[in-house]
């Protein structure tokens, strides 16, 4: 049976040529987080606590809860709209770790939920790429500031 009321799922996947304890430490770690993703944050990713993103460029924020912090495995949380996001972290190797981001509940009804989950399909696959750049290569990427300049305030 066809159900038309189901709200989509977005997943966004990468293998990083980088040990597992690595890849986990520069999502929960905003030391290194920042150079790839959001300009600021409140504190590292620890199960339980309530944390804050921000793009300072495009003046805007997120408040997040943990809700499950899995050392070198997982990381789950939950968006101030609700929306949820799980990475999960899988070694191959000493040397190489596969990321496979899922996010899901979006707000909203519609085009707005695809419109929603079509842009953090994008957005959750730039920081993957940006990460890859960053711990593979050494390299800045700036893409999540470059995507937008026009809207920077």
């Amino acid at each position: 049976m066809l159900t038309l009321n189901k709200k989509p799922v977005v997943k966004a996947e990468m293998l990083i040529r980088r040990p597992v304890e690595e890849v986990f430490e520069a999502f929960i770690n905003p030391e290194i987080s920042t150079n790839f993703w959001f300009t600021k944050s409140s504190g590292r990713l620890e199960e339980g606590k309530q944390i804050k993103w921000e793009w300072e460029m495009y003046g805007v924020s997120d408040d997040l809860l943990v809700e499950k912090v899995e050392q070198n495995k997982l990381i789950r949380i939950q968006s101030s709209d609700n929306t949820k996001t799980e990475w999960i972290f899988t070694p191959r190797g000493e040397e190489e770790t596969f990321v496979s981001i899922t996010n899901f509940d979006f707000p909203g009804n519609g085009d707005e939920i695809v419109s929603y989950a079509i842009d953090s399909m994008g957005g959750y696959t730039m920081v993957l790429c940006a990460l890859k750049a960053l711990l593979e290569h050494n390299v800045i990427l700036n893409v999540v500031a470059d995507k937008s300049p026009d809207a920077h305030v």
